[in-house]
């Protein structure tokens, strides 16, 4: 397979509500889109940086230019390129891991596609559909929270995660615990909004038999998550700190936590989220697929990923509806509190035409 050319193509998609985390508001999602082009078939991908560096230090200007200036070029060098050279290629560029998976999703996929084979079905995926949790923001008011949780459990979401800071944790937790009962599988996800010495504070958290904390501490305080852990009695799972296989498998060593959360954007890629499902797999730790407001392209791969056997827990792999009024692709729906996994040849969706040009704002083509 010869690669052609790449299209970068960047759009922005209004939310269907503003959502709130601990780092911020957002009220449009902007993301960049890549179509790779080869002489057999077509690929896309999704690079999820943001808009500004907060939740991680990659955001979507300083995408655009190290994909043009460093990443494209290195691969432009490469002979007979498959997506299996693409990390070792880029390697020698350090971090970027948003952009690097965008590349590697879109060439996957199109290698995919060319082949006829589905995306799960090279992860190694083992079910059909995959159970659905749904994220839910910083909300103004306890009412207000109860309201959305209500809503999201009516339309059959089967796990709640709240966001949390200091001053938004306890009591909204409690609410909800009161309000909907102790069957419904509840977390919380503070997107590194404390310190170690939150510990106590954290612990209050205990009496409402939630299934995780997610990153409570700084993505680089690995020795503070193990020293919270043996500290609260809720279990500790590690998002923003889990960045390669071997940063998952130091974690594990030292017992920064005990449940991990893939985001294949954030770890450069799905088949180094694999490779991360293997680590976990192996050391009895349980995974779960996370999102960042992707479009239904990632979405789609994210469903792919999730199918896979170590994915033990609920993601973040919500309907299209929670985020856009419309989607790019074919919504996914959410039925009995699932997702169906995709089964064409590779993610298994394609954009439609016309609705993705009413979001885009620029594209760019770079010739191979």
């Amino acid at each position: 397979m010869k690669l052609t050319g790449i299209e970068l193509r960047v759009i922005e998609m209004p939310l269907v509500a503003p959502f709130r985390t601990s780092f911020g508001v957002e009220t449009v999602r902007e993301a960049i889109l890549v179509r790779a082009v080869t002489d057999e078939a077509e690929g896309w991908g999704e690079c999820v940086a943001m808009s500004d560096p907060l939740y991680s230090s990659e955001y979507v200007e300083a995408s655009l230019d190290v994909i043009k200036r460093f990443l494209l070029p290195a691969l432009a060098q490469v002979p007979d390129l498959d997506a299996s050279k693409i990390a070792p290629a880029l390697a020698k560029f350090k971090g970027h891991r948003m952009s690097k998976a965008g590349l590697e999703l879109a060439i996957l996929d199109a290698e995919l596609r060319a082949s006829g084979v589905p995306l799960s079905r090279e992860l190694g995926a083992v079910r059909d559909t995959v159970d659905c949790g749904v994220s839910v923001g910083i909300m103004d008011s306890i009412p207000e929270l109860l309201d959305a949780v209500g809503g999201y459990l009516d339309e059959g979401y089967v796990r709640i995660k709240l966001k949390i800071e200091p001053g938004w944790d306890i009591e909204p937790v409690r609410a909800v615990r009161e309000r909907f009962g102790d069957d419904v599988l509840l977390q919380v996800d503070a997107n590194t909004a404390y310190r170690r010495g939150d510990a106590r504070h954290l612990a209050k958290l205990d009496p409402f038999d939630l299934l995780l904390i997610e990153q409570p501490l700084d993505e680089e305080d690995l020795l503070g998550h193990a020293q919270l852990a043996a500290l609260v009695q809720t279990p500790i799972c590690l998002d923003e700190s889990i960045v390669s296989a071997r940063a998952a498998a130091d974690a594990i060593a030292i017992g920064a936590c005990s449940i991990v959360n893939i985001k294949p954007g954030r770890v450069g890629g799905y088949l180094e989220a694999r490779r991360i499902h293997d680590v976990c797999r192996a050391n009895e730790i349980p995974v779960w697929a996370g999102g960042m407001l992707e479009t239904g392209i990632g979405r789609a791969a994210n469903v792919a990923l999730a199918a896979l056997p170590g994915f033990t827990l609920p993601g973040d792999t919500s309907g299209s509806n929670r985020y856009y009024t419309s989607d790019i692709t074919d919504p996914f729906v959410v039925e009995n509190g699932t997702l169906t996994v995709p089964t064409g040849p590779g993610i298994g969706v394609t954009p439609h035409a016309d609705a993705l040009e009413a979001v885009t704002t620029r594209t760019e083509w770079i010739t191979f």
